[in-house]
């Protein structure tokens, strides 16, 4: 067969796009059929004949097309979502989970797809799988500001991100309820009762009944418990022991910071993290904003060459009652403000842990300010506060300033509170890794 003009090919395609333009589908589906004599491959052709393949109810032809398509370009995602569409409506469902599977690989921001991949998961009774991906839908659309609403949903799939949403809400209280329940058993639901009430408003089954409006926790409001920036340090008598080791916790300190291969990392993260940076440092001087951290454990996990290190402080920080749960805590570092850095406003994750700072190296015109309440650190003495308030923090000198944080549980939850707490976090964490994008 000789090849078509190339005048031809683009008089076709022309023709076609100017009817799609006018709605003359009647008549794009004419050109595109042209130019699918013309070009046998061609994918645009392809898929909008599919299309109309489907709306006339013929998923065979639809599918055939779609996989000459996807043969022409392998590595088009929008072809592979259009193919898992068809053949959900086949009915092929493990055809369809595939082709969603291996679009979404190439593009993970296709929420629609996900949503589909959802309801192919939830046909196979695959209930978790269902509930995650529909999760993932739903966090990708969101994230674009897309089905926050009515408004900013498309009206072909409001009633599938409706269903979704009712489907991730009753599976994820179904989930955490299972978290707790062991504990209900054995200490009796009275115990738990604040506990309950924290994961309903975590679910957003009711609201957060918050005390003081300067409060605003990012993930997980406890309720019931006293909304305080600053905590009286007699509700700590431990940090007695940190404050007496005050002198040789610094001098481990002294021998980091004057370490040639310096072991300190920015608190953000890595430079990729440079956006995160802007939104949270800004410099008060001449010198570029820096956070540097030394961490004993991040997110939960020990940080073991840096333990070595500082032995002293690590055995003291190792006999705290840390807070502990599995892949987010505890969190202990020596945190480095350098010259002319103010970390900006901002507001921690959940009042079920309070932050505390042993002050090491403070020159002047530093403090930290929570909920509007400006303190002053002092060499030595402990202060503990509530993060889920706003707060800031500042060094306005031309030396470096450096204290030791770590995590309290609040002291107003009880040890049963505790253990369900770092149960459930745990468990949303583990749920929320796998609604990520893959």
């Amino acid at each position: 067969m000789d090849t078509p003009p190339e005048a031809t090919v683009i008089t076709c395609r022309a023709q076609a796009r100017d009817a799609l333009q006018r709605g003359d589908l009647a008549l794009a589906e004419q050109a595109f059929a042209r130019l699918l004599q013309l070009r046998p491959d061609d994918t645009d052709a392809l898929q909008f004949l599919a299309s109309c393949h489907l709306g006339r109810g013929d998923s065979a032809r639809a599918i055939e097309q779609l996989r000459i398509a996807h043969h022409a370009r392998p590595e088009d995602a929008a072809i592979l979502h259009q193919l898992g569409a068809a053949q959900v409506i086949a009915g092929d469902l493990r055809g369809a989970e595939g082709s969603l599977r291996e679009g979404l690989a190439l593009a993970p921001g296709m929420f629609v797809a996900r949503l589909r991949l959802g309801v192919v998961y939830e046909q196979q009774g695959r209930r978790h799988e269902a509930m995650t991906a529909y999760l993932g839908a739903i966090n990708a659309a969101q994230a674009q500001g897309r089905w926050l609403s009515d408004d900013t949903t498309a009206p072909g799939v409001r009633e599938a991100v409706k269903h979704a949403t009712q489907y991730v809400a009753a599976g994820r209280r179904e989930l955490f309820d299972a978290v707790i329940e062991p504990l209900r058993q054995r200490y009796g639901r009275a115990e738990l009762a604040r506990v309950d009430q924290c994961l309903a408003i975590y679910l957003n089954e009711q609201p957060a009944p918050l005390p003081d409006p300067r409060q605003r926790p990012l993930f997980l409001y406890f309720p019931g418990v006293p909304s305080r920036t600053y905590y009286p340090r007699e509700r700590f008598p431990e940090h007695a022991r940190l404050e007496a080791a005050f002198h040789t916790i610094r001098g481990e300190l002294r021998a980091v910071l004057s370490e040639a291969d310096d072991p300190f990392v920015p608190f953000l993260g890595a430079p990729s993290a440079a956006a995160v940076a802007a939104r949270l440092l800004d410099a008060t001087g001449p010198q570029e904003a820096a956070w540097d951290a030394f961490f004993f454990y991040r997110h939960g996990v020990r940080h073991d060459a840096n333990c070595a290190r500082c032995p002293h402080t690590s055995a003291l920080l190792e006999s705290m009652p840390l807070v502990r749960v599995r892949d987010h805590a505890p969190e202990t570092l020596f945190s480095v403000l350098r010259p002319g850095t103010h970390i900006l406003p901002h507001r921690g994750v959940t009042n079920t842990r309070l932050v505390t700072h042993l002050p090491l190296i403070v020159p002047p015109e530093c403090a930290l300010r929570v909920g509007g309440e400006t303190h002053v650190w002092e060499e030595g003495r402990c202060v503990t506060f509530d993060d889920t308030f706003e707060h800031e923090a500042w060094n306005r000198s031309g030396q470096t300033r450096v204290v030791l944080i770590l995590d309290s549980w609040n002291p107003d939850l009880s040890e049963i509170e505790r253990m369900a707490v770092a149960d459930l976090v745990a468990a949303i964490g583990d749920f929320n890794r796998t609604a990520e994008p893959s």
